[in-house]
């Protein structure tokens, strides 16, 4: 979340930039729109109106980076406008970028990244978006539209017999299924499947146990396993970037079963490496099958207060005029400097990770923890360095080794045991 531009080489630059130059492929996950505000504000947004001026594309390359994906939450801030100015800035910066485009085969189609070690692929997909960001898809007479790659997935809750007889009771004393239901009698929906009480927008099913089951969309999912098939095709190797908010129950660092199942066959479809992003925290770190999979590696930049302008909308979320100040707003929003992303140390806490592959099994992951400058004022935070006293790499070492991964802390670089 990159809103600023770089202020030179500052201390500890070279450090992060040379770990980060020792990868042929060089990634980063682009959380805002490109532009000079030469277009609107979407009704919707990600949570907030991003917008960067397009300098900040050369300023990250300054860390080295040299391949990207737009497919996030933040993808259409700046409705299909700001996506097609944010599109064609990339292009002209000369990197190549995956996961949304002007219909839903460009966005759902890899980029390629050559390098002196061989060809990389980029698939990316975004399951956190709101209804009007997802690509459509082009027909014989009708143009596609542009759009996300988006991934979706089917939420299930359970309740135990009892409790799902009151859930029905409830729902037919109150009608919140009374439009639903006349399509039923009309036809125009299929009748529940026994066991299963539809309670409004949410589908519960009878179980012994309380929970919740999430399930990609299998169409979703035939679709990027077609396009990890093209991709091993044309490059030696495949890397899938997944976008995703969504937690398993309460924990948001533990990563919903839908994203499991999601990485789990893209690795079995042919994906040698999964990088996820979204949270803004540290998320588990997975080997499955050789291949590694990283739930989430929290935020490289951090600078989401510091934004130069915000529509309306944005406002009246806070219940204030649209013709207020940033400050007012980003100290309304936060309740005084004590709620959000920008007050929480764990959203500044990162690692990069390096890894080596050989036939695309994995063969050496080292991780750089890093820290954004929690507390410093927003002139100068959000900018990452590394940091080996913080306790970042004890942290996900803990979370990752119900995964089944054992991470060695050696000279202030985490080692993960392969």
């Amino acid at each position: 979340m990159v809103f600023r531009r770089l202020p030179g080489h500052y201390p500890k630059f070279e450090e992060l930039a040379g770990f980060i130059g020792r990868g042929d492929f060089r990634f980063y996950n682009l959380e805002t729109t490109i532009h000079n505000y030469e277009t609107f504000g979407a009704a919707q947004s990600g949570g907030s109106w991003f917008c960067a001026q397009p300098e900040v594309l050369e300023d990250m390359k300054e860390f080295g980076f040299n391949i990207l994906t737009t497919a996030n939450n933040h993808a259409m801030d700046y409705s299909y406008a700001g996506l097609e100015k944010t599109m064609a800035y990339i292009r002209r910066s000369g990197i190549p970028f995956a996961g949304t485009g002007m219909n839903l085969a460009e966005a759902s189609a890899p980029a390629y990244l050559d390098t002196p070690a061989g060809r990389v692929a980029l698939i990316a997909g975004c399951s956190t978006f709101h209804p009007d960001a997802p690509a459509g898809e082009q027909t014989r007479t009708m143009p596609g539209r542009p759009g996300s790659n988006a991934i979706r997935h089917r939420v299930t809750y359970q309740l135990p017999t009892e409790s799902l007889a009151q859930l029905r009771s409830i729902a037919e004393q109150t009608a919140v299924n009374g439009e639903d239901d006349i399509l039923r009698g009309e036809g125009y929906l299929p009748p529940l499947p026994e066991g299963q009480v539809q309670f409004g927008p949410l589908d519960f099913q009878e179980a012994e146990t309380p929970g919740k089951v999430t399930r990609v969309v299998e169409a979703d999912m035939r679709r990027m396993e077609q396009s990890i098939r093209e991709a091993r095709f044309m490059a030696d190797y495949v890397v899938v970037s997944i976008h995703s908010h969504e937690l398993r129950r309460t924990d948001k660092a533990e990563p919903a079963d839908f994203l499991v199942e999601f990485a789990h066959r893209c690795i079995d479809a042919g994906a040698h490496a999964i990088i996820g992003t979204g949270p803004h925290l540290l998320r588990p770190i997975e080997i499955y099958k050789g291949c590694p999979i990283f739930y989430c590696l929290g935020d490289f930049v951090i600078q989401l207060e510091t934004i130069q302008r915000a529509p309306a909308e944005m406002f009246e979320k806070q219940k204030m005029d649209g013709n207020d100040t940033l400050d007012r707003l980003f100290w309304n929003r936060s309740n005084g400097g004590k709620r959000g992303l920008y007050y929480n140390r764990t959203m500044f806490e990162a690692v990069v990770p390096y890894w080596e592959a050989e036939d695309g099994v994995l063969t050496k992951l080292v991780l750089m923890p890093v820290e954004l400058g929690f507390g410093r004022p927003r002139s100068r935070g959000g900018w990452p360095e590394p940091r080996y006293d913080a306790g970042i790499l004890e942290r996900l070492a803990r979370m990752s080794e119900p995964w089944g991964t054992q991470i060695d802390i050696v000279d202030g670089l985490g080692i993960v045991r392969l």
